[in-house]
């Protein structure tokens, strides 16, 4: 009786083995379109690697590209279901007739750093200095310290200071080069800028506080079609879910880390131990985002770049943030 309890048993465990690949194929699938070295890819693996998407019902694919605007080709044309971007692009695609719904992601923002030992403590000491800036003259974080200098200096920061616009990692060789009296650049980029010695002035997040911004409004997300979402209910929660699983792991759990430090692109520890603590410094807090917060900022980004920046997305369109809790 034993032995046919034991083989009912191995059975049923043999018939869950081979129904498992075909439960799989009957979860839907979520296509994310990332960049190839996109620091998005750390949460993504770790939500593949760990099951966390099988854990909420769905199945992640990663698919790499070349650029930011391959990603959003692929998503427009049907061939990726999510790819990831700042909340304000995804507010003026909706409001230009596009059905695109935020999930959010992160809240990592960027600031301003000087070479060490170069006396720029605040942005009142860079007048008559050059800036070197990732992302050009509509760059969020730039529009944010202008406001900030004129609000606490009464300092036209644009007019005061040279600029200097390039790619991320030219803004990155330059500031450690010495060419530049201080620097903006993408959060990760500024990470291995301050590993490398480079000093703070002044982060997005004190600046947005400053000026009355909710700067826990999670500024990167990923965003879907509502089609997409309409077609598959509840999908957006359950990558949320997966996100949050991912966050909560690498919060805790080193070993998590060491897993994806391979595709971190870090050259050195302090590289390393910069990049995980201001990227776990990114997490948002858990929770429907801020609708008048949000209102705030994009009122105060169509004040700075006007239509070139938010198109015809004056106030946050009905719809943009998914329904999460």
């Amino acid at each position: 009786m034993i032995r046919s309890i034991t083989r009912r048993g191995a059975c049923a465990v043999l018939a869950m083995f081979l129904a498992a690949p075909a439960f799989s194929q009957d979860l839907p699938v979520i296509r994310a379109a990332v960049l190839k070295i996109g620091t998005v890819n750390w949460e993504l693996s770790t939500i593949v690697e760990q099951g966390f998407d099988e854990a909420h019902g769905f199945d992640l694919e990663i698919a790499p590209y070349a650029d930011n605007g391959a990603t959003r080709v692929a998503v427009e044309g049907g061939e990726a279901d999510v790819a990831v971007a700042d909340w304000i692009w995804v507010a003026r695609q909706r409001a230009a007739g596009k059905d695109y719904v935020f999930v959010p992601y992160s809240k990592a923002v960027g600031g301003l750093v000087a070479p060490k030992g170069s006396g720029v403590t605040s942005l009142k000491d860079l007048a008559g200095g050059k800036i070197g800036i990732a992302g050009g003259p509509l760059d969020k974080s730039w529009l944010i310290l202008r406001a900030y200098a004129q609000q606490e200096y009464g300092m036209d920061l644009k007019a005061e200071t040279e600029q200097v616009f390039g790619a991320p990692p030219l803004i990155f060789k330059s500031g450690l080069s010495g060419d530049l009296q201080g620097a903006i650049n993408f959060w990760h980029f500024l990470a291995k800028m301050k590993a490398a010695g480079m000093e703070e002035v002044i982060s997005v997040e004190t600046a947005g506080k400053a000026l009355g911004l909710n700067t826990d409004t999670p500024l990167l997300g990923y965003y879907m079609k509502e089609s997409f979402l309409a077609a598959n209910p509840g999908l957006a929660q359950a990558l949320y879910d997966a996100s949050r699983d991912a966050k909560d792991l690498l919060a805790s759990d080193d070993a998590a880390w060491e897993a994806i430090r391979p595709i971190m692109n870090a050259k050195t520890d302090a590289q390393f131990d910069q990049l995980k603590s201001d990227w776990l410094a990114g997490t948002p807090a858990r929770g429907p985002v801020d609708i008048d917060g949000a209102n705030k900022m994009l009122a105060l980004m169509n004040d700075l770049g006007g239509a070139d920046l938010v198109g015809k997305a004056t106030t946050v369109p009905d719809g943009l943030f998914a329904d999460l809790n």
